[in-house]
């Protein structure tokens, strides 16, 4: 299945065999736990991911399915399936790092990821230095004797800053760093972070994975054997378990990712090119855009540009706020990659955990909007964003 195209690999998805046939689709195992006959097999799934089924805090046959599926897509040598995105990412930094450790993360995070790291450095001491998502010479003049790990956003949530993936993870790997990589905003679609010398990629599958607004769900590949079992093994101790219905809905949803993935991004194009143009927007942050500072390193990294991005109004929050009050079909909703048109104000949702100055680092400005384009009809967005800019936004 490797040498096939994603978007055929994401239809023929890894199934469980079942005495010498197997389901055309994958069936939900909706069990606590397996029975067995021999006590040496029991003993021995207890201790490996790969192992027969024991106990769904271990392993599951829909969960692992989908693990396969998305280490496969990854080019990963294993995943962990967690109940959550930032079920995901904790597991796999309280996994690597301990007390007195040191991260290399860039300046411009998911609102949740900083919140995390505030808390490692408060409870644990685990320091962060903070550095450009694209200067890896700044990766090499913060390593310090007990830095471990680098953490990048492939497009960063939500000014869609991009990470120069490449770069970034040799100045990494020069220093003996593991470097992390969320990929949610990009999808495997748009970009595999492993392939571009990432060691672990994380995802919330609640997004554009699933696709459809109805699960939560996260998962985190590892390029090697050894990462992915050290993963998995914290997994067991975390209990960030993902649930078998919620596996199954994702598995489901990977299945059109590639027709989403098409219109999310053909529609953000249209919404961005035209914002940027519209003279009640003071700036639009989409990296399709060759005005947007990683144009050029998201033009080398990947084939699109996604499906998310902001914009600034000229009239500032009030605008802001009289915008988001005067969409009738764009969703003022939280979340992002599901059909529907959703948006938010990031400073006082998605990113409310930072302060002032950790904004502004951040890029986001009290007016900025956050668009997570759906799968609509183009022009009928359009249309609703405009009314919504004319009815008071743009005054």
């Amino acid at each position: 299945m490797s040498s096939l195209h994603p978007e055929t690999r994401v239809v023929h998805l890894p199934k469980p065999k079942l005495n010498g046939s197997t389901p055309i689709s994958v069936p939900i195992y909706q069990t606590s736990g397996f029975v067995f006959d021999d006590p040496a097999v029991f003993a021995d799934g207890m201790g490996r991911p790969d192992g027969a089924f024991v106990y769904g805090r271990l392993s599951n046959p829909t969960v692992r399915s989908l693990e396969e599926a998305v280490a496969g897509l990854e080019g990963g040598a294993g995943a962990v399936a967690t109940g959550s995105g930032m079920g995901a990412i904790s597991t796999v930094l309280l996994g690597l790092l301990r007390s007195g450790d040191h991260v290399i993360a860039q300046t411009a995070l998911y609102g949740g990821t900083a919140t995390v790291f505030k808390d490692l450095e408060a409870r644990y001491g685990i320091s962060v230095t903070y550095v450009p998502e694209a200067d890896p010479g700044a990766v090499r003049d913060a390593v310090r004797p007990e830095t471990k790990l680098l953490y990048l956003e492939t497009i960063a949530n939500p000014m869609t800053q991009v990470a120069d993936i490449p770069a970034m993870s040799a100045a990494a790997r020069e220093a003996g760093l593991v470097t992390v990589v969320d990929n949610t905003f990009a999808s495997p679609l748009l970009c595999r972070p492993i392939e571009l010398g990432a060691d672990v990629v994380v995802h919330s599958t609640t997004k554009y994975l699933s696709g459809h607004t109805d699960v939560l769900g996260g998962i985190a590949v590892a390029a090697t054997d050894e990462l992915y079992r050290r993963i998995w093994t914290h997994s067991l101790e975390l209990g960030a378990t993902a649930d078998p219905f919620a596996a199954w809905l994702t598995l489901r949803g990977i299945q059109t990712l590639p027709l989403r993935m098409e219109r999310h991004c053909s529609n953000t194009r249209l919404l961005a090119t035209r914002l940027a143009e519209h003279p009640a927007v003071a700036a639009v942050h989409w990296p399709g855009l060759p005005s947007h500072p990683s144009y050029d390193v998201a033009a080398k990294l990947m084939p699109e540009f996604g499906g998310v991005f902001s914009f600034d109004l000229k009239g500032g929050r009030p605008a802001g706020e009289a915008f988001m009050k005067g969409v009738r079909l764009a969703l003022l909703a939280p979340s992002l990659g599901g059909v529907e048109t959703l948006i938010l104000h990031p400073a006082t949702t998605s990113h409310r955990g930072l302060d002032a100055a950790g904004l502004a680092a951040a890029g986001i400005g009290e007016g900025t909007v956050r668009v997570a384009v759906g799968i609509e009809h183009p022009e009928d967005l359009w249309a609703d964003f405009q009314q919504a800019l004319e009815g008071g936004a743009g005054a």
